[in-house]
C-alpha cells in the first residue's frame, strides 16, 4: 500500500556537491527501483544544528517527499543508517499527519470565533432616561392619600 512519507536526512557539511547529489540520486534510484515515487526533492542547505552530532555543529540538509511502502521506507532508512556522510535522518508519515491536521482545521471552523461577531453598543444612559417621562400614576397617588395614611417609605421618595 503505497503511502506518503517526508524522509529529512543531514549531510556533513564537508560533503561536496557533487557527493551530496550522487547520494540522492542513488537514494531516488533505490525508491523507484522498489515500486516508489518521488514527489519532490529539496536541498535545504546548510544550516546549524541545535547540538552537536558526530562532532558536527552543522549540516546539509535534505528532504524528500516519497511515496512508497512501508517495506520501502525501511530499506531507505537502512540504507541512510550506514552511509557515512548521514548524520541524522527522520522519516514521517504524511499521510496520518495529514489526516489530523484535516481534522483540527474542521474543528477550528466548527466553532464561532466570538472575536469575529460584532459588539452591540450599549445605548446612553441619559438619553434612556430623557426619552421615558416619569410615570404620572406614581407620583399621583402618594399626592391623593393624606399624609397620616402613607408609610414612611412612601413619603421619603416624595
Amino acid at each position: 500500500m503505497q503511502r506518503f512519507y517526508e524522509v529529512m536526512f543531514i549531510v556533513r557539511p564537508d560533503v561536496l556537491d557533487e557527493d551530496l547529489d550522487k547520494l540522492i540520486a542513488g537514494l531516488e534510484t533505490t525508491i523507484t527501483g522498489g515500486g516508489g515515487a518521488i514527489r519532490s526533492i529539496e536541498k535545504l542547505g546548510r544550516r546549524k544544528l541545535a547540538y552537536t552530532v558526530r562532532k558536527f555543529n552543522d549540516g546539509n540538509y535534505v528532504l524528500l517527499t516519497v511515496d512508497a511502502d512501508g517495506k520501502l521506507i525501511a530499506e531507505v532508512e537502512r540504507r541512510l543508517r550506514v552511509i557515512e556522510p548521514v548524520i541524522k535522518f527522520i522519516t514521517v508519515r504524511m499521510d496520518e499527519e495529514t489526516k489530523r491536521l484535516d481534522k483540527v482545521k474542521a474543528l477550528r471552523a466548527s466553532r464561532k470565533k466570538l472575536s469575529a461577531q460584532p459588539i452591540a453598543a450599549p445605548a446612553p444612559l441619559a438619553a434612556a432616561v430623557e426619552e421615558t417621562p416619569a410615570p404620572a400614576a406614581a407620583v399621583a397617588p402618594a399626592a391623593a392619600i393624606p399624609a397620616e395614611t402613607v408609610p414612611e417609605a412612601a413619603t421619603a421618595t416624595v
